[in-house]
């Protein structure tokens, strides 16, 4: 895809300093990296009394299908074969305008040092673009570049088959805009209106992207007759984040017809007398407490067992200290859910990496799970049967062993500050049970002793002086990694091993955990019975 900018000046003011408001050079060729291909900067023309820059951009189709497939997702807006076979590379799109911001970024912000009267004055320009989709015919693309100051917009339909007028016009059209704007007006313009033409973006609209659109149509977008298209259409008809940028398209619109700033037509809200603040949510605060110990144990790679919908695992990926993030839930439903929270389908290659989401039973060993700084339980316990809770304590602590495990349940003596909570009832109704804080620290003090790590208290949530806080949360930290015969070694009470296989196999009257050593996962007698039924 292509596109060329063209100015006119004399000896005195040389066109060549285009050169200097591009901030290219006019003398040589440049090539640019994008995340879809190769961009490249070079001028067929140079002279005093006329320059053109060209930007071609040269785009790459199997990164694009790698990247995501479908309307907004970095395909083709259409589907089948469009993944490969499609106008991407021919046509200007949301691909050639993300180039644009990348290659002439500085230009596209009015910003240049070596000539600063230049670039805050008009030029003599002339843009073209050889094939753009027009979702709305040439009318449309006149009603789009008409109000924006050009003196000239050529509009002219390309047919679908010059041997065969019949066939009428294709959706692409050849422009060409001439008028005397600002340079990076002329640029905005371009970056706002090439992806709103052609009706489709080649990557997910995040929440970011009103303020790209509000930072590109500062002085022009709120005062246009076609808004309300603009809008929808840049934003991919996400109507949420379309009617967040009309309401501060229309603040800008009534600040400009006041002859006053943003902030002095906004001011319904007297921030200095507001001083009510909401309540934070216990499940906030619960996930601040986790990342404030996670971050004292100074840990990177941190599992978050039974992660549920994945609200931690998204809290974690916000942080970069967190480099490897995995999560695990029995639930494989729990699972899609939490993937679609996270998006990531969408998310990029980097970020992907860091996040890996596992299907497994915490009641079994689990070798996937060894050799990380450190594990959270976050409201997990309560949710399993008394006589299993053994097992998953051999799990985590004996088998995979992090450095630290962060453990939060509710606290049971709390329940009666809950004014909608029945007494006698318990938070939820999966709950098998809820411990007192007595209950609590001595179960944990015992899996500490008999594991070989040290355990802290930490309240979260309100501290009552009567009953203590809502949650109570144990931060174990191992102690000893070099004593034999301790936990990790040794098995639940009623093992007995067989000595020609190999395999440790348990007195199923115990209801004790056993080990295949060909698998290494760790079952209770109970759930083989029910594998086996």
């Amino acid at each position: 895809m292509f596109l060329t900018i063209s100015t006119t000046g004399n000896q005195e003011r040389p066109a060549t300093d285009l050169g200097f408001l591009l901030h290219k050079h006019p003398e040589r060729a440049q090539t640019f990296s994008t995340s879809h291909g190769t961009a490249h900067v070079l001028y067929p023309e140079a002279s005093a009394e006329r320059c053109t820059a060209a930007l071609l951009l040269e785009v790459d189709p199997v990164a694009l299908v790698r990247r995501g497939k479908g309307k907004g997702r970095g395909g083709a807006p259409d589907s089948a074969l469009a993944q490969y076979v499609n106008d991407r590379p021919y046509a200007a799109s949301s691909l050639l305008a993300v180039a644009l911001a990348k290659v002439f970024k500085t230009a596209l912000h009015g910003v240049c040092q070596a000539m600063p009267e230049r670039a805050a004055a008009p030029l003599p320009l002339r843009v073209e673009v050889p094939a753009l989709p027009a979702r709305g015919g040439a009318d449309l693309v006149r009603a789009l570049f008409g109000p924006l100051g050009w003196d000239t917009v050529d509009v002219e339909p390309v047919a679908l088959d010059t041997d065969f007028p019949a066939w009428g016009d294709s959706r692409y059209v050849r422009l060409v805009l001439e008028g005397e704007l600002r340079l990076a007006d002329a640029l905005n313009h371009l970056y706002v209106l090439l992806p709103v033409l052609d009706d489709a973006k080649h990557y997910w609209v995040a929440p970011d992207e009103v303020d790209k659109l509000l930072r590109a149509g500062d002085g022009w977008l709120a005062g246009h007759p076609e808004r309300k298209l603009i809008t929808a259409r840049y934003l991919s008809r996400r109507w949420g984040l379309a009617r967040e940028a009309t309401e501060r398209l229309e603040l800008v619109r009534l600040a400009e017809a006041e002859g006053l700033d943003v902030d002095d037509v906004d001011n319904a809200v007297d921030e200095s007398t507001d001083t009510e603040e909401r309540p934070v949510p216990l499940a906030e605060q619960r996930r601040e407490a986790i990342l404030a110990a996670l971050t004292t144990a100074e840990a990177s790679r941190v599992l978050d067992l039974g992660c549920g919908q994945g609200q931690l695992v998204q809290a974690l990926l916000k942080d970069v200290r967190f480099t490897e993030i995995v999560g695990v839930d029995v639930s494989v439903r729990a699972l899609t859910v939490a993937a679609r929270r996270l998006r990531l389908d969408r998310m990029g290659e980097r970020q992907a990496a860091r996040v890996k989401l596992l299907q497994g039973s915490l009641a079994y060993t689990d070798k996937r799970l060894t050799g990380y700084d450190a594990a959270v339980l976050s409201e997990v316990i309560e949710h399993l049967d008394l006589p299993r809770l053994p097992a998953l304590e051999y799990a985590v602590f004996g088998s995979a062993r992090p450095r630290t495990v962060l453990v939060t349940t509710p606290n049971v003596e709390y329940n009666v500050r809950w004014d909608t909570l029945p007494a006698g009832h318990v938070r939820h109704s999966d709950h098998r049970f809820e411990w007192t804080r007595e209950e609590f620290r001595s179960w944990a003090a015992s899996v500490a002793e008999r594991y070989g790590y040290g355990v802290g208290f930490t309240p979260v949530g309100p501290d009552d002086p009567e009953v203590g806080p809502p949650t109570q949360m144990a931060v174990f930290t191992r102690t000893d990694e070099t004593r034999t015969g301790d936990a990790r070694t040794s098995k639940p009470a009623g093992e007995t091993t067989g000595e020609t296989t190999g395999v440790t196999r348990t007195d199923e009257t115990t209801g004790a955990t056993r080990t295949d050593e060909t698998t290494g996962v760790t079952r209770t007698d109970e759930t083989l019975k029910e594998v086996a039924a």
